[in-house]
């Protein structure tokens, strides 16, 4: 009888701790949840760089899209992101001011990666799906692609001119030709009355 209730108290107790653990893991090592998904720049080119930073993922994870591959998301330091300088002022600027949102949470719940988009990558809005200690969030519409530049050959240009183009193009620099030779010859024949 003795060995039985010992037996039922230490089962009890067991029980007690397998029920209060969790709880108080939840409470004081909570597991985050990520959260605001931020994508700079958020109008970008084929075959930019995007660099995506996430709240709530303080062990990394990756981010996921349809316009870049898998991207490793690294837990950003504290010390990094403090004064918005380092690494984030020589990006142009982009990031500098971000300095005091994430000196406020000395960066230790924050990850950062930077993704390259596809140079195939279709013009329009993406999303991007991140996952972060066994969670996901997606952020709908997070950038956008636009066409690439080609530079020298004349700006965005894909696939230049078509025949139509050069048609009217051609049409109208011999209607101009024509106009600018049909008011000389009027103005000549003015100055002779």
């Amino acid at each position: 009888m003795r060995n039985t209730r010992a037996l039922a108290a230490a089962g009890a107790a067991v029980a007690v701790l397998g029920v209060a653990a969790p709880a108080a893991v939840a409470d004081g090592g909570r597991v985050p949840n990520p959260s605001n998904i931020v994508a700079l720049p958020s109008v970008i080119a084929r075959g930019g760089q995007l660099t995506i930073t996430v709240d709530g993922c303080p062990n990394g994870g990756h981010a996921t899209s349809n316009a870049f591959e898998r991207t490793n998301l690294t837990p950003v330091s504290g010390g990094n992101d403090a004064g918005g300088g380092g690494n984030d002022a020589d990006r142009g600027g982009i990031d500098a001011g971000r300095g005091g949102i994430d000196a406020g949470r000395g960066g230790n719940d924050t990850a950062r990666g930077t993704a390259t988009i596809h140079q195939d990558a279709r013009p329009g809005s993406y999303d991007i799906t991140v996952h972060c200690s066994g969670r996901s969030l997606t952020r709908p519409a997070a950038f956008t692609v636009i066409g690439g530049v080609r530079g020298g050959i004349g700006g965005s240009s894909a696939t230049g001119a078509t025949p139509t183009d050069m048609a009217i193009g051609g049409s109208l620099v011999a209607a101009a030709v024509v106009g600018s030779g049909v008011f000389w010859m009027r103005r000549r024949a003015e100055k002779r009355i």
